[in-house]
């Protein structure tokens, strides 16, 4: 084990998480939130839990933090219920007790130099970049300007409406948008190909394209890319920042054992200075420069 994984699970805390709130949401996605103090102090956007579901599954699920509220001690989660493990996580109740694992991974590292943040998302890869944009427009002082792009094919697990926050440059379907982004002051458009109401008809990534075409060149050359989804949205999302010589971060999607580097099973060849390398999704991620995964 070397001291750089020594350290990182060091910052890694089991603790008792309590259940304080436990929604279903449409298409069988569900909202839960818990009380874990220690994780919640040390979350960072794109960090996760390794949170286990309950009797009869002995395998933890690792779930992408939404928000985390450390002066309260509590997390959120978004999952969609798939497979028996998540499935038996749906049943738990306010007021019952799952092991938390977490916070882990290696989160987003947003680039000062860039302050225009392109945040693209897609399915349950919107979570981590929901807690990315709300940190980023925290932060009053530094001038961050993020723009959330999300895309689903299913319903939204979160209230859609007209949006309210104008953004310049969304073609004349992408009318809608997240109230619960909007009133935290992050803009945000929606993308699907499912007919969803307000929502631009086809891939978010489409969505995103079409607003860095509207942009002059002057202000593309300060937007960065941050993207977590399937891998056919991410290799698109890297591919279209590679396009216009933007940098761009993805956030990787790997099945996990152990969660916290031991048993290397979700490591993926990533480009490294030295060569080409396996790291882990888990420790060494799940946040990657896309040009290392992404050739």
């Amino acid at each position: 084990m070397s001291a750089n994984d020594c350290a990182r699970r060091g910052s890694i805390f089991l603790e008792p998480a309590l259940v304080l709130e436990h929604e279903a949401r449409a298409g069988a996605q569900y909202l839960l939130r818990l009380r874990a103090p220690r994780c919640a102090a040390s979350a960072t956007p794109g960090s996760f839990i390794h949170l286990g579901c309950g009797p009869g599954v002995p395998m933890r699920r690792p779930l992408s933090i939404l928000r985390a509220d450390s002066a309260a001690g509590h997390i959120e989660v978004l999952y969609k219920v798939v497979g028996h493990g998540l499935a038996t996580l749906a049943r738990h109740r306010p007021g019952e007790v799952l092991s938390c694992l977490g916070p882990i991974g290696r989160g987003f590292a947003p680039w000062p130099t860039h302050r225009r943040a392109l945040l693209i998302g897609g399915g349950v890869g919107i979570p981590p970049l929901v807690f990315l944009a709300e940190s980023l427009v925290a932060q009053t002082a530094t001038g961050w300007q993020p723009l959330l792009l999300a895309g689903s094919e299913i319903p939204f697990p979160f209230a859609t409406r007209p949006a309210s926050i104008p953004v310049v440059g969304m073609p004349d379907d992408a009318v809608h948008a997240l109230p619960m982004l909007e009133e935290r002051s992050v803009p945000n458009r929606l993308a699907s190909r499912a007919g969803l109401p307000g929502c631009h008809g086809g891939h978010v990534t489409e969505l995103a394209a079409h607003w860095l075409a509207t942009l002059s060149p002057t202000d593309r050359a300060e937007v960065a890319v941050y993207a977590c989804g399937p891998p056919p949205m991410l290799r698109a999302a890297a591919a279209l920042a590679r396009q216009h010589g933007l940098p761009c971060q993805v956030s990787l999607e790997e099945r996990m054992a152990c969660g916290v580097g031991g048993c290397a099973g979700c490591a993926v060849p990533v480009a490294t200075p030295e060569g080409p390398a396996m790291q882990r999704v888990c420790v060494d991620g799940p946040v990657f420069d896309a040009t290392a995964v992404f050739n």
